[in-house]
């Protein structure tokens, strides 16, 4: 008698996709928004205030397009990072148009420029395009390796665009801008996107080179000199930035974001160390003669001694003030005086308002969904499966941890101030665009390394088991 029996291949185990997981993450964040934007105007006025409803259907049409998107070309993709930049920016709108309420600020915009225009409709359209901007990256980027292609040509736009504002007047002091009639766009949130994929390229490529050490001094290997090159290319492309366009912000970000892409591909402490020091040695110099810089660096030193004759000494002076007046618990949404900062209250200066207005309890719990930000895409690195996307996720989540550290630690004082923006929060169209780039970028890179592995081939030799039995 013959049985013949049939074996099969298994095939590989369907990861739960998470999407599920993100609609009520969704969900959540807006609803967090919504009741954030009500608190403003019942705080404010007494009633709930008229646009909420429009504000609401808004950031639900925003949401919901952005999560179907990822739900249909990245199933996979970490279901975080979506639901955490969403809060984000919705809470940043809030803010905004809280600010717009202030009739110290449109009186002094009225006193200035004759009219006054509130941001929050303008922040809501640049929102809208940058979602735009982050569903075009899911279409258009099947593959994240796709951009490996490009890495000389991202280094050669990044210069193009760190240099084009030398070339336009300077805003406040810094030349980070560029200014095409009524519009205007700050090139250098664009080019940390085109930087990391620059790094992630070359130290794909070199990691093995930048690794080697020559000879080790008190517990550093040290690198061979002939490695030093792009170390100090870097360095020197950086102070060039901070001399000509006096951008201290943009000179950290760009120099910083090298130095720990460096160390993640070479696993060498020593470029840590020669990259702080680098750093120290290249900031001190320049503001010893820069005059922009040494205002700021003066600011920090003593932020209550200028108040009559130093516009950033008196920003940072309010900042200080707004930040203990908050307390614990804050003044409540609405309640604060975070609008005395003037202009740069709703940019640079945003996170003033929620350490007045939410307290050290809100501002830690802000900290905390930024970190959550960069804890994902770190832990998107980690599961990439290639040297290129490991790079790249660690490269973009270094430079919105550099971002963030540099905005929250100049307005509270820990550092002198930057000029950059709060990613998310503050206003500005250049920033809300490139940061929903970035967060694409990273979904497409979590997708690739989170979708399981296809099942293999059967193997035709194992399709059929013939037993003889007797």
């Amino acid at each position: 008698m013959s049985v013949v029996t049939n074996t099969t291949t298994i095939g590989a185990i369907n990861a739960p996709s998470r999407r599920n997981t993100e609609l009520m993450m969704m969900v959540f964040a807006i609803a967090i928004s919504v009741f954030a934007y009500a608190n403003v105007g019942l705080a404010l006025d007494g009633k709930l205030p008229s646009g909420m409803f429009g504000y609401g259907a808004g950031l639900i049409l925003l949401g919901g397009v952005a999560h179907l998107v990822v739900r249909k070309f990245a199933p996979y993709a970490d279901p975080l990072l979506l639901p955490l930049a969403t809060l984000l920016n919705g809470l940043g709108l809030v803010l905004i148009w809280r600010l717009d309420q202030s009739e110290r600020l449109i009186q002094r915009a009225e006193f200035l420029y004759g009219s006054y225009s509130p941001d929050a409709p303008k922040q809501l359209l640049y929102s809208a395009i940058g979602v735009a901007f982050f569903v075009a990256v899911l279409m258009v980027l099947k593959d994240h390796r796709i951009l490996q292609r490009y890495t000389y040509i991202s280094m050669a736009a990044a210069l193009v665009l760190l240099i084009l504002p030398i070339f336009f007047p300077a805003v406040n002091g810094a030349k980070i801008w560029i200014s095409l009639g009524p519009f205007s766009i700050q090139p250098g949130e664009f080019a940390k996107i085109l930087i990391a994929i620059f790094f992630s390229g070359y130290l794909m490529v070199k990691r093995d080179a930048l690794a080697l050490a020559s000879r080790r001094f008190m517990g550093l290997y040290l690198p061979r000199g002939r490695d030093l090159g792009p170390i100090i290319t870097i360095w020197a492309l950086s102070i060039l930035i901070l001399v000509f366009e006096t951008d201290l912000g943009t000179s950290l970000l760009f120099f910083g974001l090298f130095v720990i892409m460096l160390y993640v591909a070479t696993e060498r402490t020593s470029w840590i160390v020669f990259g702080l020091l680098m750093s120290a040695a290249g900031a001190v110099g320049v503001a010893s003669f820069e005059k922009h810089v040494q205002a700021r660096v003066n600011a920090w030193q003593d932020p209550f001694s200028c108040f009559t004759t130093n516009d950033a000494c008196e920003q940072i002076g309010q900042s200080l003030m707004s930040f203990g007046s908050g307390g614990t618990l804050g003044t409540g949404l609405g309640q604060g005086h975070s609008d005395l900062i003037m202009f740069a209250a709703n940019a640079d200066f945003i996170f003033s308002t929620v350490g007045e207005e939410l307290g050290l309890a809100g501002m830690m719990a802000v900290l905390l969904i930024y970190g959550l930000i960069i804890e994902r895409g770190i832990r998107t690195a980690l599961a990439a499966r290639d040297p290129f996307g490991k790079l790249l996720a660690i490269g973009l989540s270094g430079a919105f941890a550099i971002q963030v550290f540099v905005v929250a630690g100049g307005v509270m004082g820990l550092i002198p101030l930057s000029g950059m923006t709060m990613p998310f929060l503050a206003y500005g169209g250049s920033s809300v665009l490139a940061n929903w780039a970035l967060i694409g970028i990273l979904i497409r890179i979590s997708d690739t390394a989170r979708r399981p592995a296809p099942a293999p081939a059967p193997s035709t030799d194992a399709e059929m088991t013939q037993v003889v039995r007797p």
